[in-house]
């Protein structure tokens, strides 16, 4: 390890030694400042590693406890409140969303399917009117105004990423159907019971352990940069109405607000923890949590196609399930094509493999360019089924 190269702490298995490898590489070659990688075997921790520092300046060390908001990764336990209500058959995924939702059969979106929402078919990746980021602290106001527009295209013919507007579509279903916001749900239903250090939002008590988000210090590449300029007006209100980043994620109001899109806090092994509910078909250790029939549901292909959001930022097609994007013939979770994740906006994962039994959390600080498939990430993922 080179002399500046932090001191990696935690355990790993001597089986998966090539995963703490890739970790060290991460800090030696990659740029990573500070991160932390689990992975569970059979609902086991096999590896459960930790590294670098919790802000910019360097002045406090990553911990075994420091939470990190995971952008994107958030999707995965949002999904999840959707799929334990389906596995309970309080939502029916083929039913529409206005049998739940009155106010959504809106300009044109009476046949709009609870799938559609689960699987980034909706039509609704972004809001047509401007939204500033203080308004996506208002629940009420962003999904009042989801719930008034009218699709980008045909609900349920093609895919298009929804970043921001997932979170209030399946969370605001969520909500007419319990009554509670989905990280409230969550909390009581998951991550209370089974003692998983995992919140949307990030209750003011956490904050010092919160780490802070960093910049890409890597400028875009001019293939990147000429990727935004093909995007469609979809993909810019997607992505930019309104624009986050790392100063807004910082913020006591970001942390303080419901976005079960994108700010979920939690440790690697948090993570690992969520996603290991389907890499054990619906149970984690002891506990039950879903039937296998709905773990199948969310990885139940809807169809691969040139994402009209991402699209212009991978050289494939892409695949989603049901709340989760599957592996598929790309590898971005691993060999196993039906292997299902999320990435988060900068790099963090959640990869959970049923079939080998497998499920990874990765979290960090410094944020990279990459749409998603960061190299940190996959290096961990390579090294993970090399293990195996």
């Amino acid at each position: 390890m080179t002399p500046q190269a932090p001191r990696i702490q935690g355990h790993c298995d001597e089986r998966f030694a090539a995963v703490r490898a890739a970790f060290e590489r991460n800090f030696e070659e990659r740029g990573e400042l500070g991160a932390g990688v689990t992975v569970l075997a059979g609902g086991e921790p096999v590896v459960d590693l930790w590294a670098g520092w919790a802000d910019g300046a360097r002045t406090r060390p990553w911990e075994r406890e420091t939470l990190v908001n995971v952008w994107s990764t958030t999707k995965g336990p949002t999904a999840l409140c959707a799929h334990l209500l389906i596995d309970r058959g309080l939502l029916d995924p083929d039913a529409p969303v206005a049998a739940y939702w009155p106010e959504f059969a809106a300009a044109g979106k009476e046949s709009v399917l609870v799938r559609h929402l689960l699987a980034h078919r909706a039509g609704l990746a972004g809001l047509r009117e401007p939204h500033s980021v203080e308004q996506l602290y208002d629940w009420e106001l962003t999904t009042s105004r989801l719930a008034a527009t009218e699709p980008w295209w045909e609900p349920g013919t093609r895919s298009g990423y929804h970043p921001i507007t997932y979170g209030f579509l399946v969370g605001e279903v969520v909500r007419r159907v319990t009554g509670l916001l989905p990280g409230a749900f969550l909390h009581r239903e998951v991550t209370g019971p089974l003692g998983i250090d995992f919140t949307i939002g990030l209750p003011e008590k956490e904050a010092a352990r919160c780490a802070e988000l960093v910049h890409p210090r890597v400028p875009l590449t001019a293939e990147q940069t000429a990727a935004f300029g093909r995007m469609e007006p979809v993909a810019l209100a997607a992505l930019g109405n309104p624009a986050t980043g790392a100063a807004e994620a910082n913020t006591a109001a970001w942390r303080a607000a419901e976005l079960p899109a994108a700010n979920g806090h939690g440790t690697a092994r948090a993570v690992a923890a969520l996603y290991g509910i389907v890499a054990g078909r619906g149970r984690l250790g002891e506990h039950r949590v879903l039937s296998p029939e709905t773990v199948e549901l969310v990885r139940e292909g809807q169809g691969a196609c040139r994402d009209l959001v991402l699209g212009a930022g991978f050289a494939h097609d892409t695949e989603t399930g049901l709340g989760l994007w599957l592996s598929g013939a790309n590898g971005s979770y691993g060999p196993n094509p039906r292997a299902v994740g999320h990435d988060g906006f900068g790099g963090s994962c959640g990869l959970a493999d049923p079939e080998a039994g497998i499920s990874m959390g990765y979290v960090m600080n410094r944020m990279g360019p990459h749409i998603a498939d960061d190299p940190r990430k996959m290096a961990l993922i390579d090294a993970l089924y090399s293990a195996l």
